[in-house]
């Protein structure tokens, strides 16, 4: 029976546990380039135990991105950068992956703490936001949406083919399409977003014609060797919007065009949702274990999932594959460290680098100094 620290192989990658630092956005790019700070948050998390290393989304197009200092993966001048950290991640013993996406109609954003206001085409550090449909996302982004011709939308599908080779080329070992939380990809996926009336809208096969030609663009330089995922919203939590039941086939679908696992989350594609359970302690896993068992292929989940015995147990129980941490990961980055002495692991100073380890592990003086508190019931 597999646990939260068992290995996970897929295609030709081994990831030494099921431990996931999920993308986050963090709005310290400039001209979309990675930089010091990315090599520093990117390897502190692989040199702290995790399994399965991402960098922020990275944008296939400048217009793709959520804000100006959003980082990209659009330019080759951007190779360098990434290539930095994808060498720390492996250094420090993880596997680094790569989210490509574009925000579609939540794009061309203020950060959030200078308020995320959408900001206008003539801003200087704003451009026109695309969607399926002249369809404004609501909220804080009610900016006039450029409805997509056929022609842009395979120029799009040609730019996540070129992104995916310059992520090859940049030394990532794992792809994921971003096709959640209201960005361009959910927006085709959902009812509430696309009003379109051609081959793109309407039906399911139709609004999933953009996810499938994406998968079909990609692969075309992806090596079948390397995983391929995608993140799908599942769930509009809006009776206009996605149900899970049509995601479910839609997964089934994309397996057939190279899905290798699916990483699921929420479509949020409208602000105002009819159903709120961010409260709700792993409440995607349910949904995961559905998706694993009726479509056949592996699947990974995030939300509310920082507590250990719950993590675990999604594995124990063979709900879910892979675990996926962003917050937790930003509030501590040796989550797993903690969280292997949490559930009583033999060793849990073998998951950080061997000199680490060792001056961790013959620590001689008073134990609850060490740094990290005493574990539950010790």
């Amino acid at each position: 029976m597999p646990d939260l620290f068992s290995p996970y192989a897929l295609k030709d990658v081994t990831l030494r546990n099921r431990i996931v630092m999920s993308p986050m956005t963090m709005y310290r790019s400039r001209d979309g380039l990675m930089n010091d700070f990315h090599v520093m948050l990117m390897g502190s998390r692989a040199a702290g135990g995790f399994g399965l290393v991402f960098p922020e989304q990275l944008a296939i197009t400048p217009d793709g991105r959520t804000s100006a200092s959003c980082a990209g993966i659009y330019d080759d001048a951007q190779i360098e950068g990434l290539a930095r950290v994808t060498a720390i991640v492996k250094d420090m013993g993880a596997t680094p992956a790569a989210q490509l996406g574009h925000t579609g109609r939540k794009g061309s954003e203020q950060k959030p703490w200078e308020g995320g206001a959408q900001l206008s085409p003539d801003h200087p550090d704003g451009w026109q936001v695309s969607g399926p449909s002249d369809v404004a996302y609501g909220g804080k982004a009610n900016e006039r949406v450029h409805a997509l011709t056929v022609e842009e939308i395979g120029q799009i599908h040609r730019a996540y083919r070129d992104a995916a080779q310059r992520a090859l080329e940049a030394g990532f070992e794992w792809l994921e399409l971003h096709f959640a939380h209201g960005y361009l990809g959910a927006s085709f996926f959902s009812p509430i977003a696309n009003r379109r009336t051609d081959a793109y809208g309407g039906s399911l096969d139709n609004r999933m014609r953009f996810h499938i030609e994406a998968l079909d663009a990609v692969r075309e330089v992806w090596p079948e060797r390397l995983p391929l995922s995608m993140r799908l919203g599942v769930d509009d939590l809006h009776e206009e919007g996605v149900h899970f039941e049509e995601a479910l086939e839609a997964v089934r679908r994309m397996k057939a065009h190279g899905l290798d696992i699916a990483d699921l989350s929420l479509g949020l594609n409208t602000p105002e949702l009819q159903r709120r359970p961010f409260n709700d302690v792993a409440f995607m896993v349910e949904r995961g274990a559905r998706v694993r068992a009726e479509v056949g292929i592996p699947v990974g989940v995030s939300w509310n999932l920082g507590l250990p015995q719950v993590a675990d147990r999604a594995i124990r129980e063979e709900k879910i594959d892979l675990v996926l941490l962003g917050r937790p990961a930003l509030a501590n980055p040796h989550w797993p460290v903690w969280a292997a002495r949490e559930l009583g692991r033999e060793d849990p100073f073998g998951l950080v680098p061997e000199d680490w380890g060792w001056w961790l592990r013959n620590f001689r003086g008073h134990a609850p100094s060490i740094g990290w508190p005493e574990p539950a019931g010790a």
